[in-house]
């Protein structure tokens, strides 16, 4: 039987945590982080590690890794969310370059810090690889890999058809893209593994307490303070990592809009699956539908696979333990078993959802504002596993020059820093709008997979349009 929601299949290894000791009046702190998830945790890590000194506190509404950061798909790839080209006017293709490398070099860098820690996440090294299975999808497939010619920083490599089946063999490729700068993982294993490596490096997380304000600081006045019904804490500088569920806060409610993304996982499958699929050198595979797939081989050979769902809870509405809606079960069942064949009867193990946190243009941020000592990051639309091990150093040299213990280093020149995005529209446009545009993309793929055209189907235009995506 279908075990659905309990957070995600990847607590059925690792076991739900215990839950660390709740906050228990107010106390100061040095830095205070709102949100033990991976962008948290990997703040308090660099931060530890820069200046061991520092008293940290970290806040967390139910447990580390309770959000995206235990639900994802367990990629590790190297995707500047909302693209590189929006940042090319601004900044320039040197600095658009270097940040590339800067994300190439973080999915090594989370590796090193695996081995170094001794945490045991399931990583595979083995790229991304991203399908196209229509006319228009393969068009899309090879303009893309155009652009990506113009940043050999990527590492893209467009492949034939032949030559994606060489790597994995889904029904009906008709082109592939890959590069190597993505891993598989095991999410909920790495964010418990950065958890207790945190804790031992002496940072405190209470879990059970939930923040329900962050109030700013006053320059030449009070310190900012993350506020709960447990009490407060005062430091001189407040990290908001809250991203899928920063729309909780009433004060960021419109901010970021918590988009839902689901999973299911099959049982384990035999060698003879294995065999007709090939998968063997681990790649994280998507593919180009407007409706996009993401999926990976785990460590115990089952295909976990995700999608859109329900893309949207009306009044930006977050879930709790990962519930999935019986049609987006059926909907994730019938896409794996059109693409993989081979494991069309397998059970489905797992099925659950989360939630990530989406900008009005698609960009991720990561700043600190010194007059309020307010710091955040986020608004990954779904490529977070990497990015927010950039953006916790990125944090951490922001924090250090705002106490004056660093200066202008190179990631505080990358171009998402300090950078901010209009709000999304209030309700009822805002559920209107998403469920149109995803509505659209529905419709446009639904139209491509039954004609022979390479152009891309007309919905999908508006609906990127409506998007500004």
């Amino acid at each position: 039987m279908t075990v659905n929601g309990d957070v995600s299949f990847w607590y059925r290894e690792t076991g739900l945590p215990s839950l660390r000791p709740a906050l228990d009046g107010d106390r100061q702190a040095d830095v205070a982080i709102v949100g033990a998830g991976y962008t948290g945790l990997w703040t308090a890590y660099a931060l530890t590690k820069a200046d061991p000194s520092l008293e940290i506190v970290l806040l967390e509404r139910r447990f580390a890794g309770y959000g995206a950061s235990g639900r994802n798909g367990g990629w590790l790839t190297n995707s500047i969310t909302g693209g590189r080209e929006s940042y090319l006017a601004s900044h320039g293709r040197t600095t658009v370059g270097r940040f590339q490398e800067l994300m190439n070099e973080a999915v090594d860098e989370v590796a090193h810090v695996c081995a170094e820690e001794g945490i045991d996440a399931d990583l595979v090294k083995g790229g991304e690889l991203t399908v196209a299975r229509t006319p228009a999808a393969r068009a899309r497939l090879e303009a893309f890999a155009a652009s990506e010619a113009e940043f050999p920083e990527a590492g893209t490599r467009l492949l034939s058809a032949g030559e994606t089946d060489e790597r994995l063999r889904i029904r009906g490729t008709l082109a592939g893209l890959h590069h190597p700068h993505a891993a598989r993982i095991q999410p909920a294993k790495l964010v418990q593994g950065l958890a207790r490596v945190v804790e031992a490096l002496g940072v405190t997380i209470h879990e059970g307490t939930t923040v329900t304000a962050i109030e700013p600081g006053v320059p030449g006045g009070r310190d900012p303070r993350a506020v709960t019904e447990r009490g407060t804490v005062t430091a001189r500088h407040v990290i908001r990592a809250t991203e899928g569920f920063t729309a909780t806060m009433s004060q960021s409610h419109r901010e970021w809009l918590p988009l839902n993304s689901s999973m299911i996982a099959t049982e384990p499958l035999p060698a003879a699956v294995w065999d007709d699929l090939g998968w063997q050198h681990r790649d994280v595979v998507g593919d180009m539908a407007h409706v996009y797939m993401y999926a990976q081989r785990t460590a115990d050979d089952r295909i976990a696979l995700g999608g859109r769902g329900v893309p949207y809870r009306y009044g930006s509405r977050v879930d709790t333990d990962g519930t999935t809606r019986a049609s987006t079960i059926a909907e994730l069942t019938g896409i794996l078993a059109d693409m993989f064949p081979a494991a069309a009867g397998a059970a489905i193990d797992h099925a659950w959802s989360g939630v990530l946190g989406v900008p009005r243009d698609w960009r991720a941020t990561v700043g600190l504002d010194a007059s309020s000592g307010v710091g955040w990051a986020g608004g990954y639309v779904g490529t977070g596993v990497t990015t927010t091990n950039l953006a916790g150093r990125t944090l951490a040299d922001l924090v250090r020059r705002a106490r004056g213990e660093g200066g202008d280093t190179e990631l505080l020149r990358m171009p998402w820093v300090g950078h901010r995005a209009h709000q999304w529209e209030p309700e009822p446009l805002r559920w209107l709008g998403v469920n149109l545009i995803y509505g659209s993309y529905r419709l446009a793929d639904r139209q491509e997979s039954q004609g022979a055209s390479s152009r891309t189907s007309p919905f999908a235009a508006l609906a990127d349009r409506i998007s500004g995506h």
